[in-house]
């Protein structure tokens, strides 16, 4: 089945293009939530017609999303939580953590956009995460971890010292 994307489509295609897709994946899904139309002679005239309208619409979104880049750009987000003696968590520190600290601290930011590839957060220390406003903008904010027992020295194994080798 040929369709339209009105917009753009992770791993399928950019707004405008004509693609192939299977039946049921365009009929039952993109179809129905407006992401598509059927690739007829009357909806490519349409759709030509509002071409300029969906890339200002487009253009428009990308720009918002600059701005809340532009915004996180220096955050720094300090999170307390409970640890042992090697500075590991006791339970983890995810997505909806950091978004309820970003939100606390004034920016809205929805726990979807929070990108943590290797999963959550289970060690004291400084992380990178990344925070995907729209397809084509990516934020970075710094996440520090530190022990609610106040001692916040990041442990490795090769600081700490055995007491078993005296």
């Amino acid at each position: 089945m040929q369709i339209i994307l009105l917009q753009r489509i992770v791993n399928l295609g950019k707004l405008g293009e004509t693609v192939d897709v299977k039946p049921g994946y365009g009929r039952n899904f993109l179809i129905p939530l407006g992401k598509a139309l059927p690739a007829t002679k009357a909806n490519i005239e349409k759709f030509e017609a509002r071409r300029a309208e969906l890339e200002a619409e487009e253009a428009k979104e990308v720009a918002v999303a600059q701005e809340r880049a532009d915004a996180l750009a220096d955050v720094n987000v300090i999170m307390r939580a409970k640890s042992g003696d090697e500075g590991k968590l006791f339970g983890s520190i995810g997505t909806r953590d950091i978004a309820e600290a970003l939100t606390n601290s004034g920016l809205e930011v929805d726990r979807a956009e929070i990108k943590l590839p290797e999963g959550t957060l289970r060690q004291i220390g400084e992380y990178n995460v990344d925070i995907q406003l729209h397809h084509d903008v990516t934020a970075t904010i710094l996440v520090t971890i530190l022990s609610e027992d106040g001692d916040n020295e990041d442990l490795d194994e090769n600081d700490a010292t055995d007491e078993n080798e005296e």
